[in-house]
C-alpha cells in the first residue's frame, strides 16, 4: 500500500503539530479522512487481496523446473480459482487439480508447497490434506 501521496497525515507530522503547540489549519483538517473504510477495513482487505493470489513455495519451484511443468495462464488463472473455493470451505492443506497438474497448496498462506504431472514417475500418494479441488 503507497502511503505517501495519501491524504493521510503521518504520525510525525501529528507529533510536530501538537508539540509546536500550532493547531491543525484547515488544509490540515482535510487532509484527515472523515468518511469511508476504517485502517482495519483497509487492511483486511490488503490481506485478502494478497491471499487470492497463489505464490510458489522454492521447493515447489524446484519441482516444477524438475518435472518441466510449465503453467498457462488460464491454468494459473484455474489454480487460483481452486485456491479461493478451498478458502472458503476452510480447507488448510489441498490438493489441486488442474488439468493433468496437482498442486498441495496451503491454504492459509495462498502457497503451494509442491506440484507434479500426472504423467510424473513419482509416487502419486497425497498426504497431509484435509480437502481437494478439482479447478
Amino acid at each position: 500500500m503507497n502511503i505517501n501521496n495519501s491524504q493521510f497525515l503521518s504520525n510525525m507530522q501529528i507529533q510536530e503539530a501538537l508539540l509546536s503547540g500550532n493547531n491543525y489549519s484547515k488544509s490540515n483538517v482535510n487532509n484527515i479522512p472523515s468518511k469511508g473504510q476504517s485502517f482495519g477495513d483497509i487492511l483486511k482487505q490488503k490481506v485478502e487481496d494478497n491471499r487470492s493470489e497463489v505464490r510458489f513455495s522454492k521447493h515447489a519451484m524446484q519441482r516444477l523446473e524438475n518435472r518441466n511443468i510449465s503453467l498457462t495462464e488460464g491454468q494459473m488463472n484455474r489454480l487460483n480459482e481452486g485456491l479461493k473455493q478451498a478458502n472458503i470451505k476452510g480447507i488448510k492443506e489441498s490438493l489441486v487439480l488442474v488439468d493433468e497438474l496437482a498442486f498441495i497448496v496451503n491454504v492459509p498462506n495462498s502457497t503451494v508447497i509442491t506440484a507434479m504431472n500426472q504423467n510424473s514417475d513419482d509416487d502419486k500418494v497425497f498426504t497431509n490434506i484435509d480437502g481437494a479441488v478439482i479447478a
